[in-house]
């Protein structure tokens, strides 16, 4: 019985994928929750898994093409893997009494093609086929040599899969004299990346602001705390960025037109703060979601980050975890940046760019003294949020960093 296997079931948001990589070919032997092969969309790479024990069919969408929602991508013939396994177990079973007969008598014609047999294996390893995988024609279902002979033929007119179309295996060379060039196609994931960059440029008037935070107090709360942190929530590690995240969404509910939208004619003003956390990965830029994170402790915002940074280089987040989201925040820092113009991803207002730590000499109560000190960029819709609001906004972040005790207190 053949079983469809389809992509699965896009959101909105996601029009199509591109089959990425087959991890099984034709003919070899799957199991119920074998990877099969991947889908890679605008925003993740989906996972396709075997839904029942057999044999991989006809492969009917390639690696490279183009597939909707819920559109088949092959078969699976049910239970082919497994139907040669009943037929050996008699011929175990019955090995102890037939010992002595067999012994005494010649072998049977055949015995020696018998899935399992010398001949049969060797046979089938020769030409790199699973036994299993072959329906056998003999007695009790045994694979004889012709039904080997004529799995290898099917093999090999069987049509070859399409090399996958990963940057690597899709590179172009081009070399003139002493001087070279590698064309590369954009993988689904940058070329969104790039559109949305420009829509957004396009689309919407975005001004940033800047303003600067002295991270000494951070600092020592983090310097003083973060062993006995570690040890209080099970390995999680206490970094900047939670704070950053509860500052943040203290901030926007005091500036709800910064976690608004823009829909059509109409905002939306949102009664939580679900906060994107920009990840790099091999793929490029993800954008994975805190829900709620107004809600959120410290060890669990840093928990969540932790497991999203995790799942963005094994290329295992989920489609949730990669929609919605009402504000950003990214960290060019961790790459040595000192000062950037993050831009906006739309339908979003805003998102906050946090930069690196530098010991800079400030001038406080009329002394020059050596400070840990952020620059902070706020990218955000002039349409939706007046300059006032957006400096004020900035200004709130910098102030519950600067004596973290308001974070506390609520003011």
């Amino acid at each position: 019985m053949a079983i469809e296997i389809k992509a699965p079931t896009f959101p909105e948001s996601v029009a199509d994928g591109t089959v990425a990589t087959w991890h099984k070919q034709p003919g070899d032997a799957v199991k119920r929750d074998d990877l099969i092969v991947d889908i890679e969309t605008d925003k993740v790479v989906l996972e396709v898994l075997a839904t029942a024990d057999g044999v991989l069919g006809a492969i009917v969408k390639n690696e490279g093409d183009t597939v909707l929602s819920d559109e088949v991508l092959g078969s699976i013939e049910e239970g082919g893997a497994a139907a040669a396994a009943p037929a050996a177990a008699p011929q175990a079973a019955a090995a102890p009494q037939a010992a002595a007969p067999q012994a005494a008598s010649a072998p049977a014609a055949g015995d020696d093609d018998a899935i399992g047999g010398p001949a049969a294996r060797k046979l089938a390893e020769e030409n790199g086929i699973n036994l299993n995988s072959v329906k056998g024609t003999g007695k009790d279902g045994r694979v004889t040599k012709e039904d080997l002979v004529a799995a290898i033929e099917a093999k090999k007119s069987a049509p070859a899969a399409k090399p996958a179309m990963t940057a690597a295996a899709a590179a172009v060379v081009q070399t003139t004299g002493d001087r070279t060039e590698k064309r590369v196609p954009m993988t689904r994931l940058r070329a969104k990346v790039a559109e949305r960059l420009v829509e957004a440029q396009s689309n919407m008037a975005m001004l940033t602001t800047f303003n600067e935070v002295d991270m000494t107090e951070v600092m020592a709360l983090r310097s003083k705390y973060k062993d006995l942190f570690e040890k209080s929530h099970n390995g999680v590690r206490l970094g900047f960025m939670s704070f950053f995240v509860k500052a943040a969404t203290e901030a926007l509910k005091r500036f709800p037109a910064v976690n608004a939208s823009i829909d059509g004619s109409d905002i939306v003003y949102h009664g939580y703060a679900d906060v994107g956390v920009a990840v790099s990965s091999d793929r490029g830029l993800v954008v994975p979601v805190l829900r709620n994170a107004e809600a959120m402790s410290l060890a669990e915002i840093e928990g969540g980050i932790a497991t999203f940074g995790k799942k963005a280089r094994d290329g295992k987040l989920s489609m949730d975890e990669m929609t919605g989201g009402t504000f950003t925040i990214t960290n060019g820092g961790t790459f040595g940046s000192m000062m950037s113009t993050p831009i906006v991803n739309p339908p979003q207002a805003a998102i906050l760019g946090m930069h690196n730590i530098l010991q800079r000499p400030m001038a406080i109560n009329g002394q020059v003294v050596i400070r840990p000190m952020m620059y902070l960029a706020l990218s955000y819709d002039h349409r939706l949020i007046d300059g006032k609001e957006a400096v004020t906004f900035l200004v709130t972040i910098k102030n519950l960093l600067e004596d973290p005790a308001r974070l506390l207190l609520d003011i």
